[in-house]
């Protein structure tokens, strides 16, 4: 929920944000202590991009922008995007979150933008490319007489650079890789992710084309075309083409899928080039070597006795341009390309965070055609008065240099300092240092468990529904705990009807109120909107498809899609066999103690290596006619603390399965606990050798067919790599709200 006003100019901050921004944001010596506080993190962003409006006007009251700015900060009614809270005013002082690379069809061209994407990942932000222009695979290679290797062994290239770069930093590197749906290797692109094992550091989406769709609706063939010379290479079924996606999406949750055609539609410089890629969450379509500068207003913020504030607002959008135009001026770019192409488009983006915050303190649902009709109105009205402001900057500063020609010159406009100025982007760790709502999306929970450092489990509950529940008098500790269990409120008679009806989660909404919702913001939003449509486990593929065509016909420019449990590092699965549970059909000594089966001579069983950081760790699991028996552990290298824990490990698990504890128990005690030397990135990250083996577990029973419970795998969505909480799919990407962790950040 949106945080109340900071008190005398110092932030009001939950425990959650201030571990956040010490974790992340603030500066810190070399041992990693603050050396700051928020507040002077606030100041010193507030000062810094206060700054640039000495080079448009030598008497400008700095100090007094500054101040405003700080303010507007420090309330939480606007945040800029995560790099510029971490470096406005530092030596790195890159201050962007989004760029796009070109990736051209040379060896040259494609090593450039290698390189350059390091560079871009070592100063903090993520990297969109299209892969479109690559010749395919087999193709002849004229300088060497040879075929080329095609996109996806080039896209390898990319993603082991990533890996490599992100092992430091604050931000860890993501990237967007993109194909149109014409060139001659979609379908490997469309199975690229199969294999969850490859392409961790890309989130992929198909480049569709308006002329694919049509051919999707009539079930027609479309042709693909080598890029290189733009020659028919064969054609393929559209609709066939298209259910491989949705497919594909419905295992996993990608590929996305971009509508490139409404991109360009849109595209206010098309004479300067065309857009063929987005960033890594896909809400900002930019030319090749564009980057652009986020920032997120706080709706949450701007209810008044359950009416919005229109007036704060305007005064807030108008307030908020002029900072992120002036971030444009403050940021060092990490390449003169860079620089070059975003001083000469100037785009920023605007968007919104807090919006279910929102509708609760209006009293309004989510999932309410009240509530998408106020999202229209609502984004309008910020688009409108963001360009209103963009205008008035124009006048002072001048338009975008690239203005003679675009679209606004067309249409004799008047100046314009901002070739975009709207975007709804995620706001993962700024909205969780607002204590807000993410984006454009529901709530994620009411109430949820968070496991703290000494193993102790605090439940957590949305401030305003503990406050309404309170003062209507039907709140509990017993009820808040069971809501975080139950995840959801909408069938708990405990709470009254009226509050369920307003406070529904994530999972509470159709995936089609999902797409109506964006497609209500989308309307009236320069660039697009980050959004995940979320799905049961149950759904099926017809439903992926359905709503994949709803984002089509309701005008949204792309569209992501998460069905619940469908990646491996989840808790899952409900189809497959259940874990037996052995305790009822045991003897009993007494109505209190169950007893300990005893060990067969024989036992089958299946030893798995896990990477951790105090070296190879070999988990050995066995079982007995019942399932389940014992496990134990070899280090890679005798001896040791590290050893003698890990045997200490395994003895006690053995002891809990012979006494009918079941399997699952076992690994949510042990899942995410972290030491001081964790190994690996991505799937394949081990926080502590108690992770490993929690992770052996956990595949052992993922590939012998057991069911780890279906209402677990319900509610227990996955563990953070970093510090085992719960995370959600929003705002196209993975977030941990426990510790503000974000796979695209």
């Amino acid at each position: 929920m949106s945080a109340q006003a900071s008190t005398a100019g110092q932030p009001a901050l939950t425990p959650n944000a201030l571990t956040v921004l010490e974790k992340r944001y603030l500066k810190r010596d070399t041992s990693g202590k603050p050396l700051e506080t928020p507040s002077d993190m606030f100041r010193r962003v507030a000062e810094t991009i206060a700054e640039p409006d000495k080079k448009f006007d030598k008497k400008a009251d700095v100090k007094k922008l500054a101040d405003r700015f700080y303010e507007m900060i420090v309330s939480f009614d606007f945040l800029p995007n995560s790099p510029t809270l971490m470096n406005a005013g530092r030596e790195l002082g890159q201050l962007s979150a989004c760029f796009v690379l070109p990736v051209g069809d040379s060896i040259e061209e494609i090593f450039d933008a290698v390189k350059f994407t390091a560079m871009i990942h070592k100063s903090g932000g993520g990297t969109g490319f299209s892969f479109s222009r690559l010749r395919p695979a087999n193709d002849l290679v004229k300088t060497t007489t040879g075929v080329s290797s095609g996109p996806i062994s080039f896209m390898r290239v990319f993603d082991t650079a990533t890996e490599t770069i992100k092992q430091g930093g604050t931000r860890r590197g993501a990237n967007m890789g993109i194909l149109r749906v014409d060139h001659p290797n979609i379908m490997d692109f469309i199975m690229c992710k199969a294999d969850q094992k490859l392409f961790n550091n890309f989130n992929i989406s198909v480049g569709l084309t308006e002329k694919f769709m049509e051919a999707v609706e009539q079930d027609e063939e479309y042709d693909l075309l080598n890029p290189r010379d733009k020659t028919k290479m064969g054609s393929l079924n559209a609709r066939k083409v298209f259910q491989r996606v949705v497919n594909q999406a419905w295992e996993n949750g990608e590929p996305g899928i971009i509508f490139l055609d409404r991109l360009n539609r849109d595209n206010p410089t098309p004479h300067i080039g065309e857009i063929e890629s987005t960033n890594p969450c896909g809400e900002q379509p930019l030319l090749p070597y564009e980057s652009c500068n986020l920032g997120s207003i706080n709706l949450g913020r701007f209810v008044s006795e359950g009416a919005i504030d229109w007036s704060r607002l305007k005064e807030v959008i108008h307030d908020s341009v002029h900072f992120l135009d002036n971030v444009i001026e403050a940021n060092k770019y990490p390449l003169q390309q860079i620089h070059d192409m975003t001083h000469a488009n100037r785009k920023i983006g605007l968007g919104v965070m807090g919006w279910a915050d929102m509708l609760i303190l209006m009293g309004i649902p989510y999932n309410s055609a009240e509530a998408v009709k106020l999202g229209k109105k609502l984004m309008q009205f910020i688009n409108d008065e963001g360009h209103a402001a963009s205008r008035e900057l124009g006048q002072k500063r001048g338009s975008f240099p690239n203005f003679i020609g675009s679209t606004f010159d067309k249409k004799g406009a008047l100046p314009q300092r901002n070739a975009t100025v709207t975007t709804i982007a995620p706001t993962g760790t700024i909205s969780m240092i607002a204590n807000a709502s993410s984006g454009v999306e529901p709530l994620f929970a009411i109430s949820y468990v968070k496991n703290v450092m000494d193993g102790t489990k605090l439940v957590e509950v949305n401030p305003t529904f503990e406050q309404l529940a309170k003062e209507r008098g039907f709140y509990s500790a017993e009820l808040m705990e069971k809501i975080a269990e139950h995840g959801t409120v909408h069938d708990l008679d405990e709470v009254p009807a009226d509050v369920r009806r307003v406070f529904v989660t994530a999972h509470d909404i159709t995936p089609e109120d999902h797409i109506q919702m964006q497609a209500a913001f989308q309307h009236h939003t320069d660039n697009a909107v980050s959004k995940t449509v979320n799905f049961p486990n149950t759904a099926t593929i017809e439903d992926v498809e359905n709503v994949y065509m709803l984002a089509y016909k309701t005008g949204c420019k792309g569209v992501t899609i998460y069905r619940d449990g469908s990646r491996d590092e989840q808790v899952l699965s409900t189809t497959k066999k259940e874990e037996k549970a052995v305790v009822s059909s045991l003897a009993m000594e007494d109505d209190k103690h169950a007893i300990k089966r005893e060990r067969p001579k024989a036992l089958k069983g299946w030893t798995y290596q896990m990477q951790t950081g105090c070296g190879p760790l070999y988990i050995t699991v066995n079982e007995d006619k019942n399932g389940l028996f014992e496990l134990f552990t070899t280090m890679g290298k005798a001896g040791g603390c590290a050893a003698s824990q890990s045997e200490a490990i395994g003895r006690m698990v053995s002891l809990a399965w012979r006494s009918g504890i079941q399997a699952r128990q076992v690994i949510k005690q042990l899942l995410g606990i972290s030491c001081h030397c964790p190994s690996g990135y991505g799937e394949n990250r081990v926080l502590s050798c108690a992770d490993a083996v929690a992770k052996a577990i956990q595949a052992h029973m993922l590939e012998n067919g057991y069911d780890l419970n279906a209402e677990a795998a319900q509610h227990e969505r996955g563990a953070c790599p970093e510090c085992g909480g719960i995370v959600e799919h929003e705002g196209g990407c993975m977030v941990c709200h426990v510790c503000g962790y974000s796979e695209c950040a």
